[in-house]
């Protein structure tokens, strides 16, 4: 619990724990009546933490974050102030939710452990509140314990045994505690400072960094057919004139290394540039980066992929994952869900691009009608040919200052040609230029560390036998690639 956390960031850590807790509720009886009173009980149980850390002065800060379990960005009333502090003042004592005796009862006729589990979720929402001064106390850690102790016994009463040990508030405790005064003033910092978002970049440069991608000519044909239409749409906004429901979420569809995910971060940075996102950041990740193995983790765990990307591009590669065809209980689509939720929550500031395989691809859009309304742009990655992946090798030569005697780009060439021409469904694409490059260096290096006073030139300079596989290089050869005299 480190850092300032402000009241909306509270809010977002308390909705997503409850909303990932309500959805391993299978009784709906119960999943109602938790929904019915888990915010009231964790308004109390808020003033209860405070209690134990001797707040004996309530600022705008606590009152913000009482505020926030209901109302997130809502103005709270100046009532509230008092509703706080006389609240503080008055706790008189810890108790379980209502609901808690149901949820027992529901464990012990289906062996469940939903009563466990909620006192571990318990156990985080009240340290959130407990940090509302960036400072988890000894005295709040006790008051967090204390609380799941009493939980816990209840279910040990009622022979509920734990699938795991229970979560303890003591590894969250801020130690060397600071002074009230070094207290009070990182409390100010957090409510009043904000990441200030960086300046757009310019839209010439980062269209001028596209140009410069090799190959790709239809995907920066359609890149810039996008841009024109955000523009003439904002236009059109600004004379007063209807602009139709338009969606900038994209579909990448294409083989491994044809520059998916290079497109996307300058994708983010073009909208940064024009005005449709904050902060124009590319937040990547696959389906280990969304779907966890427990119920109920996986959202938290997509949320915060989600969170990390608002202002910003959610990259998801090989998207079509998070849809396993033979199994309907895949955590996978329950990501989705939180996806497409946030899509919608988010709309003005979150663009979330998709790639992968084409066929596989075509298939995970079809798999929910939510994917299928908002993602309606694709954008198609060809392979790229001989030609252009000579141009890439010369380029990431150029770039880590290695250079090609004219035999060794001969080779290249030829070798790029027919590693297209011959191109299965292994073929990488650029990743493939990379590793050769990447093996043609570690082979230079062994062939010029035996050299005695090696020049800049020869340092530099890779030979065809520093290109080619073992098995490829003629015996004859010598370390400097000359015929023997």
């Amino acid at each position: 619990m480190k850092g300032a956390m402000s009241a909306a960031t509270a809010h977002k850590q308390y909705t997503e724990i409850v909303a990932a807790f309500r959805k391993i509720i299978a009784d709906p009886a119960l999943r109602t009546r938790f929904s019915q009173e888990i915010d009231g009980y964790i308004r109390r149980c808020a003033l209860g933490v405070w209690q134990a850390d001797n707040a004996s002065q309530i600022t705008p800060r606590h009152v913000e974050f009482y505020n926030a379990i209901y109302s997130p960005g809502v103005q709270p009333p100046s009532a509230l102030y008092w509703e706080v502090a006389t609240g503080v003042a008055g706790f008189d004592g810890f108790a379980p939710p209502r609901f808690f005796d149901r949820m027992r009862e529901y464990d012990r006729l289906t062996g469940s452990h939903l009563a466990r589990r909620f006192v571990d979720q318990l156990t985080l929402i009240l340290l959130v509140f407990a940090a509302v001064d960036d400072v988890v106390s000894e005295t709040e850690a006790g008051f967090v314990n204390s609380c799941s102790d009493l939980l816990l016994a209840l279910c040990d009463g009622d022979g509920l045994e734990g699938d795991r040990p229970a979560l303890k508030a003591d590894g969250f405790i801020t130690r060397g505690p600071a002074a009230p005064a070094a207290r009070k003033q990182a409390a100010q910092e957090g409510a009043e400072a904000e990441e200030k978002p960086l300046p757009p970049p310019n839209l010439d440069e980062v269209l001028a960094e596209l140009d410069a991608l090799c190959g790709l000519e239809q995907v920066k044909k359609d890149v810039k057919s996008l841009i024109n239409l955000v523009k003439v749409r904002k236009l059109r906004q600004e004379n007063g004139l209807p602009v139709p429901p338009m969606s900038l979420h994209l579909v990448f569809l294409g083989n491994p290394g044809t520059g998916k995910t290079t497109v996307a971060r300058l994708l983010a940075k073009i909208y940064h540039a024009i005005g449709v996102l904050s902060k124009g950041q590319l937040v990547e990740v696959d389906r280990s980066g969304l779907v966890a193995g427990f119920v109920g983790q996986t959202a938290i765990k997509t949320q915060e992929a989600v969170q990390k990307a608002i202002g910003g591009v959610l990259f998801i590669d090989e998207a079509y994952a998070l849809v396993n065809q033979e199994n309907a209980n895949d955590f996978g689509r329950e990501a989705i869900e939180v996806l497409l939720k946030n899509m919608e929550d988010h709309r003005d500031d979150l663009i979330v691009i998709v790639a992968g395989y084409t066929g596989l691809m075509e298939k995970f859009i079809h798999a929910n009608p939510g994917l299928e309304s908002r993602f309606n742009k694709y954008f198609f990655f060809e392979d790229y040919d001989g030609e252009q992946l000579m141009e890439i090798f010369r380029s990431v030569c150029r770039k880590n200052g290695y250079t090609l005697s004219q035999e060794a780009e001969d080779w290249a060439r030829e070798d790029f040609r027919d590693l297209y021409d011959c191109r299965d469904e292994n073929f990488g694409n650029a990743r493939d230029v990379r590793n050769l490059f990447e093996k043609a260096v570690a082979r230079q290096s062994d062939r010029v560390a035996r050299l005695e006073s090696p020049t800049r030139e020869q340092l530099m300079e890779l030979l065809p036998q520093d290109l080619k596989e073992e098995e490829d290089v003629p015996a004859s050869s010598e370390e400097g690639g000359a015929a023997p005299s």
